[in-house]
């Protein structure tokens, strides 16, 4: 199969057994965009497997009309099932539409799965609107002091995106009586004044 397959061979070949075909699949339809592909593109996120092919189907998403793919994306978020809403808040991060904002709710910020809250946090540093940026870093500040290590990191780029936002949550919660939350407000704030450094402390 080549980038230039036909409509009709792109719809099979997201969903066949092999990988490397899904890819491919995947790679023609954002090469190629057309009106039929959000939809397939959209349902292959909520199931796919593969995370290289998930990155794929992502991009693909990403160059399609938006005006087409985000009201799909924005369904998938207020659906059910995790991987769905999780890959559907990954997209909408890289196409960076704002009217994205609206499906990201306290609830998803703070949920019990740590994909899904981390897509969550990801998304909304993304989508939040300026004036609610600073409410933003207060919110995932409360957060600090995780237990699980990649989802503190997860955390502390999510707060250095917000820039200076994080600051006033930052200094707050270094003060707090909890000591994991003090160091991790801390390696956050190393992060936040240089994004180069990296994120071993955390």
């Amino acid at each position: 199969m080549t980038v230039s397959m036909r409509h009709e061979q792109v719809s099979t070949a997201l969903t066949a057994p092999n990988a490397s075909v899904r890819l491919r699949a995947a790679l023609a339809a954002g090469t190629e965009p057309a009106a039929r592909y959000p939809a397939l593109l959209v349902q292959r996120c909520a199931i796919e497997r593969d995370f290289f092919v998930r990155d794929m189907l992502t991009w693909a998403l990403v160059r399609q009309d938006v005006e087409a793919t985000l009201p799909l994306l924005l369904r998938e978020v207020r659906g059910r099932g995790s991987q769905a809403k999780s890959q559907a808040l990954h997209t909408m991060s890289k196409i960076g539409d704002p009217r994205g904002w609206s499906a990201v709710t306290p609830e998803l910020l703070d949920s019990p799965d740590d994909d899904l809250a981390a897509s969550a946090w990801r998304a909304a540093v993304v989508l939040v609107p300026d004036d609610l940026r600073e409410s933003l870093a207060w919110s995932l500040a409360a957060r600090l002091g995780r237990d699980d290590r990649p989802l503190r990191r997860s955390l502390s780029r999510a707060l250095a995106a917000l820039g200076q936002a994080a600051e006033s949550p930052l200094r707050a919660a270094a003060s707090s009586d909890n000591e994991a939350v003090r160091v991790h407000a801390a390696a956050t704030q190393r992060l936040l004044d240089d994004p180069d450094a990296g994120l071993d402390e955390v």
